[in-house]
């Protein structure tokens, strides 16, 4: 007779946890924005290393194995003039063998007013010689806490004399 009036007491205290939990997070909330990363992979302000498998200095983004780091500046629109609002900062590792695909893991770092300190966090395989790249969002912090979504990279520039590409993300994420 006590074990049950201990489990059901147990059973009580876990229910009103969690209705306590879901009335403090409240319904999720969609959240849509643009946002374009001024990415340079060489000279000396280049916001892409190459970690592995770089012999004469150049790039090698379709070799399997190879791994990159990215700090990129985000701005709100597509001039690299344009306000910074966020920084891309993760790796890319090219995980096909024929160099078709890149593991993305990428947190954009929102430092702006609105979204100052919060997160978004971006993993996946990205078929990097599509026009259009989808990527899910598998969480987020602050503002953008349990986020989940998606986003889409799309290149809308790129002047190989300097190295420098102009990287459409498009973000549809839900959160609390």
């Amino acid at each position: 007779m006590a074990s049950n009036a201990i489990s059901l007491s147990v059973l009580l205290v876990f229910l009103a946890m969690f209705a306590s939990s879901e009335a403090e997070l409240g319904q999720p909330k969609e959240t849509k924005m643009t946002l374009y990363f001024q990415d340079y992979s060489g000279g000396p302000n280049a916001t892409v290393v190459q970690i592995t498998g770089q012999h004469d200095g150049l790039l090698s983004f379709i070799k399997f194995g190879a791994i990159f780091c990215t700090d990129d500046p985000i701005t709100q629109g597509f001039d690299p003039s344009s306000a910074e609002i966020a920084r891309a900062q993760g790796l890319y590792v090219t995980s096909a063998l024929d160099g078709s695909n890149t593991h993305v893991l990428i947190s954009i770092v929102f430092t702006n007013e609105e979204y100052k300190g919060s997160t978004l966090e971006i993993q996946g395989s990205s078929a990097q010689f599509e026009r259009v790249r989808e990527v899910a969002v598998v969480g987020g912090t602050g503002k953008f806490r349990l986020a989940r979504g998606y986003v889409s990279f799309e290149t809308i520039h790129y002047d190989s004399m300097i190295y420098y590409a102009v990287i459409q993300c498009n973000v549809t994420v839900l959160h609390y």
